[in-house]
C-alpha cells in the first residue's frame, strides 16, 4: 500500500488555486506533518506516569463502538446561536440542528486518538470512513454566509474537528490513498469557499481564527500553500489586535461572555502556530507592531479567571464563568508543552490539572499534548 506522501501526488490534480493575493507563499509544505509529532506522542503515551495523562487515556471513546453519524440532507440552514444579538440567551433550536455535527465530530475525533494511542487501523479506517460519507454526499457547501451566518461558522468549526483528525490519519500507511485523496479535496474545496465570501474580511473575531485554525490544517494535508498561509495571517491578525492589558477588544464587546470569548478566540490561534511551527515557519515568534505576542493574551486570561472584574473595563455586565469546562484551557496544552519553562497563571495552571478536551481541535487535547 502507497505511503501517506502518495496521497500528496495524487491531490496535484485535486487542489483548488491558492487563496487570494496577500499572502507569502510558503515554498513547500509537508503533508503528512501534523500539529504534533504522532510517532512521538505515540511513544511518550506508552510509557506515562502522569495520572492526568492517565485519566484522559481510560476516558477515550472509539470510532468503531459509536454509531455513525449519517450526513445532513438539504442545504445548511443552522438557527442562530444566541436567542438575540450575539449574547444573552442561547437558542435551544440551534442546539438540535447541530447535533449530527457534533457526532460526526465526536466520532472521527475517536477514531483519531485511538489510532494516535494503539497505531489501530481498524480507528483510523473507521474515522476515514466517517470523513468519506459526509465528503461524497458533498457536506458543508451548501449555504451562504450572509443569509444563514451560523452555518458558516458550524463549517469552520467541523472543518477545524476533521482536518486536524486528517494530518494525523495521513501516518497510517494502510488507508486507501484514493479514499483518502477524495477526502481531502472535498475538505479543500470546503475550506476555499468558507474562506472565498466577501463577508470575510469584515469578520475578524474569534470566528476569523476558526477559519484560519480551518485553513492552515486543510493547506498541509492538501499541500495548498494559499490556504496555510491564510491561517498564518489570521494568527497575525489575532496578535495585532492585542490591546495594552493583553485582551482580545473584539471578544471583551460580547458583555457577560467576554471572558469565555477571550478564551474561545485563543482555542484556534495555538493550533495554528503549532502547524506552522511544525512546517519551520516560526509564528510563536511573531510580535505586532504594538509588541505583544500570544503570551500577552493568554496572561490576560489567566488574570481575567482569577479577577473577573477586571473587564469592566470594558463591559459593566458581571461575567457568566466557564472556566470549568473541558474546552475551556484545552489549547493551552500545546503552549505548556511547547513553552514549559514559562510559568503560566495560576488560575490556568490549576485549569490544567484536570484532562482538557475540544472536539473542535481533535478530541483529548489532554492525549495529543498534556503532560
Amino acid at each position: 500500500m502507497p505511503r501517506p506522501l502518495a496521497v500528496a501526488s495524487i491531490l496535484v490534480a485535486l487542489a483548488s488555486s491558492a487563496v487570494g493575493d496577500g499572502y507569502k507563499a510558503k515554498p513547500a509544505i509537508d503533508s503528512h506533518v501534523s500539529y504534533f509529532d504522532v510517532a512521538a506522542r505515540r511513544a511518550e503515551l506508552r510509557q506515562t506516569q502522569s495520572p492526568r495523562v492517565r485519566a484522559a487515556l481510560a476516558g477515550l471513546q472509539t470510532c468503531t463502538a459509536l454509531p455513525p453519524a449519517g450526513p445532513p440532507q438539504g442545504p445548511m440552514r443552522i438557527p442562530p446561536h444566541y436567542l438575540h444579538g450575539n449574547h444573552g440567551p442561547t437558542n435551544p433550536e440551534e442546539h438540535a440542528t447541530t447535533q449530527i455535527y457534533e457526532k460526526f465530530e465526536r466520532r472521527v475525533n475517536a477514531g483519531m486518538n485511538q489510532f494516535l494511542v494503539t497505531a489501530s487501523h481498524p480507528e483510523a479506517q473507521c474515522a476515514q470512513d466517517e470523513i468519506d460519507r459526509w465528503a461524497q454526499a458533498n457536506e458543508l457547501v451548501d449555504y451562504d454566509a450572509v443569509e444563514n451566518s451560523q452555518s458558516w461558522y458550524q463549517t469552520e468549526w467541523t472543518l477545524s474537528s476533521i482536518a486536524l483528525s486528517e494530518s494525523v490519519l495521513v501516518n497510517d500507511a494502510q488507508l486507501d490513498p484514493h479514499e483518502m485523496a477524495r477526502d481531502i479535496a472535498w475538505m479543500n474545496k470546503v475550506a476555499h469557499r468558507m474562506v472565498g465570501f466577501p463577508s470575510e474580511s469584515k469578520h475578524t473575531n474569534n470566528h476569523h481564527y476558526w477559519r484560519g485554525l480551518a485553513a492552515i490544517a486543510t493547506g498541509v494535508i492538501s499541500s495548498d500553500t494559499g490556504l496555510f498561509n491564510f491561517g498564518v495571517q489570521a494568527y497575525k491578525d489575532a496578535v495585532d489586535d492585542i490591546d495594552q492589558r493583553g485582551a482580545l477588544p473584539k471578544e471583551m464587546a460580547r458583555s457577560e461572555r467576554s471572558i469565555h470569548y477571550q478564551s474561545f478566540a485563543l482555542q484556534p490561534l495555538l493550533p495554528i502556530a503549532e502547524f506552522a511551527e511544525r512546517q519551520h515557519v516560526p509564528l510563536y515568534n511573531y510580535t505586532s507592531p504594538t509588541g505583544h505576542t500570544i503570551a500577552d493574551a493568554i496572561s490576560f486570561l489567566g488574570e481575567a479567571v482569577a479577577d473577573p472584574a477586571i473587564v469592566r473595563a470594558y463591559t459593566p455586565e458581571d461575567q457568566l464563568m466557564d472556566s470549568d469546562s473541558p474546552d475551556f484551557f484545552a489549547a493551552i496544552e500545546f503552549y505548556r508543552r511547547r513553552f514549559p519553562e514559562r510559568k503560566l497563571p495560576p488560575s490556568i495552571a490549576a485549569g490544567l490539572s484536570k484532562p482538557t478536551s475540544s472536539a473542535r481541535l481533535g478530541g483529548s487535547t489532554t492525549v495529543i499534548a498534556g503532560q
